[in-house]
């Protein structure tokens, strides 16, 4: 029976603190095998005025975004083709990668190099998963695409997964993995 405690200055957000307990729970799972209903964990929180480091108060962090949220939101946005709306989720640095398009560094290249080989598509997503590293958080979604080729056939239930990497709250790397080039055929 694995009893966490958790000790945060006074001001995280109740969803920071509710995605900070699942992840542990999920960590401490993962790693003892309890059952998570045998996993607690507890969170005290401390007022700035109760706490200092270096002989200073301190106030909280600014908690980062919910790293599935933002991901879910950026594929929302490019499925709707807001491109503009989609460029908000990505850092300066962002890099992409699908299945032959080598390294590609803007939506507009996207956009080009997708154009002859459909004419959109959608995602139903089947499981999104969250790793958190020290610097990059990695979100990992798969599940099928449906849509159009570029001659009006439609096709589905092709199997994708998509890996990004979040640093700061904002995308840096996308990989995508699919079986269009099979469906094709």
């Amino acid at each position: 029976m694995p009893m966490l405690q958790v000790n945060l200055l006074n001001g995280y957000s109740p969803d920071i603190k509710h995605r900070l307990m699942r992840a542990l729970t999920c960590v401490v799972r993962g790693i003892t095998q309890a059952r998570p209903d045998a996993i607690t964990v507890w969170i005290h929180e401390v007022g700035s005025d109760q706490y200092s480091r270096g002989g200073e108060p301190r106030q909280p962090g600014v908690g980062a975004p919910d790293a599935a949220a933002v991901v879910s939101d950026y594929l929302a946005a490019m499925e709707a083709r807001d491109l503009q709306k989609a460029e908000t989720f990505l850092a300066a640095d962002f890099v992409m990668s699908f299945p032959g398009s080598g390294e590609l560094t803007s939506l507009a290249q996207l956009v080009d190099w997708a154009r002859g080989r459909y004419r959109y598509v959608q995602k139903t997503i089947a499981a999104t998963d969250v790793a958190y590293g020290m610097d990059t958080t990695v979100v990992t979604t798969h599940g099928t695409l449906a849509g159009q080729w570029p001659d009006g056939v439609a096709f589905s239930d092709v199997r994708f997964i998509d890996r990004f990497e979040l640093q700061a709250g904002l995308l840096v790397r996308q990989d995508v993995w699919n079986d269009l080039a099979n469906a094709r055929e």
